[in-house]
């Protein structure tokens, strides 16, 4: 069965496992966030779907956050090298030329990626597609002075720009215009 475009009106419209099935992976490997919000319809725009899943994000339990933030792959780590990044994550992290490192540049995205996960127990999030390397790089070295809990803030923050970011490309896909 094919499944009709990804529309707002059809988001609006959709059982609750087509509206996870289309929007899910907004947050990467965290689909049970896109379930709660569906609970929430019908959304105005685009701009009120996100603003729903970051709510649905902020009022989770704090095990849950951490499992979300938990669910993201490191920059330039061992899942993009051996090709187990999502589809989503991918485009991402190349769109920021981090499937193109030099050796030294890898060696000090592996450097960061391990003294930040020794500090914070989850991986640097940072919406790339915002970025460059160097701010990348830049953003590792400010973001390991942050205690756990400024750490946990941004990183849900990034989190949320990602999804939003996600979630235009999967309706923009489809000719639906919002305000980005």
């Amino acid at each position: 069965m094919v499944r009709p475009p990804v529309t707002l009106l059809w988001l609006n419209a959709a059982t609750e496992t087509d509206f996870v099935a289309a929007v899910g992976s907004v947050f990467e490997g965290s689909p049970r966030f896109a379930a709660r919000a569906w609970a929430l319809r019908p959304f105005q725009s685009i701009e009120h779907l996100h603003s729903t899943l970051r709510a649905v994000v902020e009022r989770a339990p704090e095990a849950e956050q951490f499992a979300l933030i938990r669910a993201h792959p490191d920059l330039a780590g061992k899942a993009a090298i051996a090709g187990d990044l999502t589809e989503d994550s991918r485009r991402e992290q190349s769109s920021a030329g981090l499937n193109r490192l030099t050796p030294e540049q890898f060696a000090t995205f592996t450097r960061l990626n391990a003294a930040y996960r020794e500090r914070f127990d989850f991986p640097f999030i940072i919406c790339v597609r915002e970025h460059t390397r160097e701010s990348i790089l830049t953003s590792f070295e400010t973001r390991l002075t942050h205690d756990l809990a400024e750490e946990r803030a941004t990183a849900l923050e990034e989190i949320c720009k990602i999804a939003r970011l996600r979630l235009f490309d999967a309706v923009r896909a489809t000719g639906e215009e919002g305000s980005a």
